[in-house]
């Protein structure tokens, strides 16, 4: 799975270009705020130390590499850089207008000897115009897992839905485009796509639209059930606010091997396998239990080198049993048992025996009625009952408004939803037949056991996945952009459709599915305006079953609490909702375009003569009456005269200067004289 990882992928290109440019010297590497978090993301500190890369600036803040595996310093941009024009350098930089003013800004101060120019993505028309020569990654994306990608675009919802940003919606999807779209990449690099015996790939473009439940509907495997019940302290990193952190929050990230083997998992079952593990890593590691033994110097050496191995895998084991047993308190204080046994039937529109739901209105009601289930809850349920009854009668939903007894601003968003394509309300006569969900609507055939009920729906991801592998996606649903290679492309099994040509490869009767050895098909769905994490265990889980690589990329990840605020936001004020595209434009430091003034000359040297030691005194004294003079370090010969406010009775009496011979050493040296 090394090679398929989205993170593997990113960093080799990295440091594959970052490599290309090393010629043997040690160069500084310069990144602005934007390619510093790519860089973050998958580059260890030491991976570019090794590449002989002694500095690091941003254009936001200056990270200086010592030259050695000791440390980084982080100062901020009104640190002013050095200009060292005995090394190289080597810029990793976003096309920006305002990056590009301080790279412009840098070339033509000649800061660095030479310079090694790298775009993250794609420049733009005003970018091509001033740099012919440059080099781009395209990687301009956040792996957040394996398979897993985002943009860290927050704004991308409103963006698209909100009534007051309609002028922006076609820039923002030229803006997707040019980060998901193969065709601009392949226009700068004529080598893709390279030769290759894996079957052809496949781009899914969506958006939250196409599944209105997912992002409400409560997920009981680990990673969905703790990004939904539990404070993460969601950002650049995840980490986990608890009591017991003590002011250390723990990281959850892909370097957590307990984390990604059981993120998919689901609670009824996780638990269980946690504490199995942690018997199995206590016995792999019988040095550190507790022993009657006497401890000799062999069996002591043996725990101080297994010791730091060890105490990560514990805090690992108890960070996750904690976190187990909290998301599971959660589950038992919000009655979320009897809530997710109606949102199944809600989203699947099916009950447990698979049979059309009863008696849904009176169970609701109950449950807005029950004082244990709490207002974000509440909220869920109606919006996900108005989604089953494709809308109600205004005057019903006013009922179970006041049933749930929810805060005035939680009505503006069910009313919202009409904006992503939802019906909310209905007329008393209303002929509109009830809305067909063509995905979405499907629950999984879980294995029988109590738990089994409340983890019937799939989202309509899955199903989209499953009906493409069987050659069965309806095209007027998902239309292709691009005209097939053949006509059978759209129509046969996917999993036969290759590059090869259709008269050398096997018929598609000859097999089902490839086998496990064959190059597997990469599948990438990207979907604009947020993505859920039982989407992201949909697509894991279809990558398994179906035997292929599938990706999921999208602007940012929701959890329900995320969703249901940016849809409340889509009636307020635009300028409240601090869009980037409202922002003041960035500008590059002014101090980059100002011009080195050369340091004033030290203030020449007035000292008293009876100040000085002795010893200096019989330097300037000359026998014969000759003037006094003395060669620096330097070589230079520098006349010392007294000044006008000494005492002529210092020199008097004793010595005299010979002004006639002075003369005639300034002429020598080209001194200029003040007197004719």
């Amino acid at each position: 799975m090394a090679e398929t990882s989205a993170i593997n992928i990113q960093q080799r290109i990295i440091l594959e270009t970052l490599r290309s440019t090393d010629q043997g010297e040690w160069k500084v590497l310069i990144l602005d705020g934007g390619s510093k978090k790519l860089i973050d993301g998958v580059v260890r500190e030491d991976d570019i130390l090794e590449l002989n890369v002694t500095s690091l600036f941003t254009t936001n803040r200056v990270c200086i590499f010592a030259g050695a595996k000791d440390g980084v310093d982080i100062e901020q941009i009104e640190n002013r850089r050095p200009i060292n024009k005995e090394m190289d350098a080597v810029y990793l930089l976003s096309p920006l207008p305002h990056i590009l003013d301080c790279l412009m800004a840098d070339l033509e101060r000649r800061r660095y000897r030479r310079t090694f120019l790298i775009w993250t993505s794609h420049q733009s028309p005003m970018t091509r115009q001033h740099i012919v020569h440059a080099s781009v990654l395209n990687i301009d994306y956040y792996p957040r897992e394996s398979h897993l990608i985002t943009f860290r675009d927050p704004w991308s919802f409103p963006t698209l839905y909100h009534p007051a940003c309609d002028h922006l919606v076609r820039q923002h999807m030229n803006d997707l485009a040019q980060k998901t779209h193969l065709d601009q990449y392949a226009k700068y690099n004529h080598d893709f796509p390279p030769p290759s015996p894996r079957p052809r790939g496949l781009l899914i473009i969506t958006d939250r639209t196409l599944d209105l439940f997912a992002p409400l509907v409560h997920e009981f495997t680990y990673q969905a059930m703790v990004h939904d019940l539990l404070p993460l302290v969601e950002g650049d990193k995840i980490y986990y606010k608890s009591v017991e952190s003590q002011g250390k929050d723990p990281e959850i990230s892909e370097k957590d091997s307990i984390w990604v083997k059981y993120r998919y998992l689901h609670m009824k079952d996780l638990l269980e396998e946690l504490v199995k593990d942690f018997e199995t890593f206590k016995k792999q590691n019988p040095q550190f239990a507790n022993s009657d033994n006497p401890a000799t110097i062999n069996s002591i050496k043996d725990m101080l080198a297994g010791l730091p191995k060890y105490q990560e895998g514990k805090e690992a084991y108890s960070l996750h049993l904690s976190m187990t047993q909290d998301a599971m308190n959660v589950f038992q204080e919000r009655r979320l048992a009897d809530i997710a046994s109606v949102e199944q039937s809600l989203a699947t529109g099916l009950d447990e025996d698979h049979k059309k739901p009863k008696n849904l209105a009176d169970q609701i009601v109950r449950l807005l009625d029950d004082e244990g289930v709490q207002f974000p809850d509440r909220l869920r349920l109606i919006i996900q009952y108005l989604l089953y009854r494709d809308g109600l009668l205004p005057p019903d939903i006013q009922k179970l408004l006041e049933h749930a007894r929810l805060p005035a601003q939680d009505s503006e968003v069910i009313y919202n939803l009409e904006l992503l394509g939802a019906h909310t309300t209905r007329i008393l006569k209303d002929s509109r037949p009830v809305a067909q969900y063509p995905f979405g609507r499907k629950e999984t055939q879980a294995p029988p056991g109590n738990e089994s009920g409340l983890s019937r729906f799939e989202p309509a991801l899955k199903v989209i996945l499953e009906e493409y592998s069987r050659g069965m996606l309806d095209q007027t649903v998902f239309p292709f952009t691009k005209p097939h290679l053949d006509a059978a492309d759209g129509l046969m099994g996917q999993d036969n459709v290759s590059q090869a040509s259709l008269r050398s490869a096997k018929p598609t009767w000859a097999r089902t599915r490839p086998s496990a050895n064959e190059p597997r098909q990469r599948i990438i769905v990207f979907m604009a305006g947020g993505a859920t994490y039982s989407e992201s265990r949909a697509c894991y889980e279809a990558s398994q079953s179906l035997n292929k690589d599938v990706y999921l990329a999208t602007t940012h990840m929701l959890t329900p609490s995320l969703y249901l605020r940016q849809v409340g936001d889509l009636n307020v004020d635009r300028r409240r909702l601090d869009l980037p595209a409202d922002r003041p434009k960035s500008r590059a430091p002014e101090h980059l375009f100002e011009k080195d003034t050369p340091l004033p000359p030290p203030p020449p040297s007035h000292k008293d003569p009876k100040s000085q030691p002795p010893s200096d005194g019989m330097q300037r004294l000359r026998v014969n009456d000759e003037a006094v003079q003395s060669r620096p370090a330097n070589g230079r010969i520098q006349d010392y005269r007294p000044s006008t406010s000494q005492s002529s009775s210092s020199t008097s009496g004793r010595l005299t200067k010979d002004r006639d011979k002075e003369g005639d050493k300034k002429k020598k040296f080209n001194f200029l004289s003040s007197k004719k």
